[in-house]
């Protein structure tokens, strides 16, 4: 088995949720959240290593509810998401509340990864299908460290991925005939209507959007090399940082790849997969997650008790 890692990112305040710590809600019929079914199926994907990303001050309740039950199970490591965790020669902008971003995110892993690792959102369920297809083309992709940088990307269905409760932000993409990446738009506010899917503008007026689209749900494959690249590209977001930006701008993952494609320095192959993705983005989703996770249970997917 070769050496590979996945990064789950955990330190999203989740404000729509409503209340609580949403990455920490029990779901299962045994306490069981939605990261333990995401580590599931990667460790029976192949995996061998896991990396929580999460805020310093969660630290002991995120041990307590899953990090302790995990580190039984597989390697774990912590990377911490701090606001004044920036390259030397950049200032923390005062009043500064808001996460740097997914980007940011995926840098704060640099000390703890030698090995290709994926990356995946700790409140999304993403299916078993796209953990087997990253896994295999991370042991399959063979990368010298020269030319383009490969990336795995899972593209999921826009229509699997929509909540009933309120608008979502996806990074809608354009892929060519070999599967290949050739940009990613990110768009929020998509929503659910009676006749498919529709950009919801401020307005209260809709643009209608193919449904069947590919997107991105932050579900990327990495070479080590990516680190360099993040942190370069990290320095020139805080330099280009003007006004109220400084207080908001966010370093995302779907805008830094879609950069290196502008740049024509990165490759990314487009992973499909048809499974159904569900996720917590607003609290009315909870009971439908909880139902979802008992029909995966009753066809078989999952055992009752996922850790014995």
């Amino acid at each position: 088995m070769n050496n590979t890692t996945l990064v789950i990112m955990a330190a999203g305040i989740g404000s729509r949720f409503g209340g609580g710590i949403k990455q920490l809600t029990s779901f299962g019929p045994n306490g069981e959240i939605i990261m333990d079914y995401s580590i599931y199926d990667a460790l029976e994907a192949g995996f061998n290593k896991i990396v929580f990303v999460i805020r310093k001050d969660l630290e002991q309740e995120f041990r307590s509810i899953i990090g302790s039950r995990i580190e039984k199970k597989v390697r774990v490591e912590y990377a911490f998401q701090e606001l004044h965790d920036l390259p030397e020669g950049h200032e923390f902008p005062a009043g500064r509340t808001k996460p740097w971003g997914t980007g940011q995110a995926i840098l704060c892993c640099r000390n703890v990864i030698n090995e290709p690792f994926a990356v995946i959102n700790a409140d999304d369920y993403y299916g078993k299908d796209a953990f087997r297809q990253l896994y295999a083309y991370l042991n399959q992709t063979e990368y010298n460290g020269e030319g383009k940088l490969p990336i795995g990307m899972a593209g999921f269905v826009l229509k699997n991925t929509l909540s009933e409760y309120g608008g979502v932000t996806r990074g809608i993409c354009t892929v060519n005939a070999k599967e290949e990446l050739l940009g990613i738009m990110e768009t929020k506010n998509i929503v659910r209507t009676d006749y498919g899917a529709a950009i919801l503008n401020p307005d209260t007026s809709l643009s209608p959007i193919d449904e069947d689209c590919l997107v991105s749900m932050n579900f990327w494959g990495f070479f080590p090399e990516i680190f360099n690249v993040l942190e370069n590209g990290f320095k020139a977001f805080l330099s280009g940082m003007e006004g109220e930006k400084k207080l908001t701008a966010e370093y995302l993952l779907p805008e830094m790849v879609d950069e290196l494609l502008r740049r024509k320095t990165a490759s990314v192959s487009v992973l499909k997969t048809s499974d159904q993705w569900f996720g917590v983005t607003y609290k009315e989703d909870v009971p439908l997650v909880i139902s979802k996770i008992r029909d995966c249970i009753e066809r078989g997917d999952y055992p009752e008790k996922l850790w014995n």
